[in-house]
């Protein structure tokens, strides 16, 4: 992927973010609404489609998908349209509305063809509170609530969104860098791991290796200069 194009994903699942904001829309269907996206321009080109259309339709299907929210056809193209177009009125009830939501009605199956009816994802967010959980019992209880690692962890894995990095790995490995990342950036150690017979990450999943942790993790620091580029070039 060139670094225009990366910039332009970039954008868009911004855009993404900041409309499922305004949606109320729970982490996981947001994040799915990601992974969608990111699957469709796996398969497609960026020059082919409309990003923002492809956009609001894996929002309206993520929330279909995932059955814990449902998000009305009606509010995705009023918010969708509304976050695209901050200098415009809303949108009535007119022939506009009705042209966009029958574009995104239309794009919801092109969109679903295109990913071979594979809606369904997987995400490193259970593997990351259950990993959490354990680590809290190996840290001295002073430690653990003195550094935000919980805070930080959460904050690392909604990044991970901003590229198609759910595509390339497991979700417990994600979730495995997200937290080996953030006990790096505080400064941390994992009490007894320089003396335990493996190491801690192996504890949690057998078949990761350190390389693909690193891997992981410059694809995440990665992301973090694309955010630099992006405010460079406005």
């Amino acid at each position: 992927m060139g670094d225009n194009e990366g910039l332009v994903h970039f954008r868009v699942v911004r855009f993404i973010y900041e409309a499922g904001m305004k949606l109320r829309m729970k982490t996981i269907p947001l994040s799915t609404t990601c992974v969608l996206y990111h699957r469709f321009f796996r398969e497609n080109k960026l020059d082919d489609f409309d990003p923002y259309l492809i956009a609001a339709t894996c929002l309206y299907l993520a929330g279909k998908v995932e059955e814990e929210q449902h998000i009305s056809l009606r509010d995705v193209v009023n918010v969708t349209y509304r976050t695209l177009n901050r200098d415009k009125p809303p949108l009535e009830m007119g022939e506009k509305y009705w042209q966009y939501r029958d574009s995104v009605v239309n794009c919801e199956l092109f969109l679903l063809r295109s990913l071979q009816f594979k809606s369904v994802v997987y995400h490193p967010h259970k593997f990351l509170l259950h990993y959490l959980k354990y680590l809290e019992d190996w840290f001295d209880p002073v430690t653990w609530s003195t550094f935000p690692l919980t805070r930080t962890c959460w904050g690392i894995l909604r990044d991970t969104y901003h590229s198609p990095l759910a595509l390339r790995y497991k979700p417990q490995h994600i979730a495995i860098a997200v937290l080996y990342f953030s006990i790096l950036c505080h400064g941390l150690e994992v009490p007894h791991n320089r003396t335990a017979d493996r190491p801690w990450w192996k504890v949690f999943k057998e078949d990761i290796t350190l390389n693909e942790i690193k891997d992981i993790i410059n694809e995440i620091i990665f992301t973090f200069d694309m955010e630099a580029m992006l405010q460079t070039t406005g």
